[in-house]
């Protein structure tokens, strides 16, 4: 089994940059109003790489 991409939802602020990004991956939730990963095992691995370093508070990570 692969690495997949998590988000510390705790930690994310709504900001969407991860979603602005990488769509294929990230969604934003309206009812928490925080970002999910929709595709956590799958998607271009250098635009999970962009939204991990866009984020302002770090919330995003592999996982193995």
């Amino acid at each position: 089994m692969g690495k997949k991409v998590i988000i510390e939802t705790d930690e994310c602020i709504g900001c969407e940059s991860c979603v602005e990004v990488c769509p294929e991956v990230f969604e934003f939730d309206d009812e928490t109003e925080k970002a999910i990963v929709i595709k956590p095992e799958s998607g271009p691995e250098d635009l999970i790489e962009e939204a991990m370093d866009t984020c302002p508070v770090e919330c995003i990570h592999w996982e193995e």
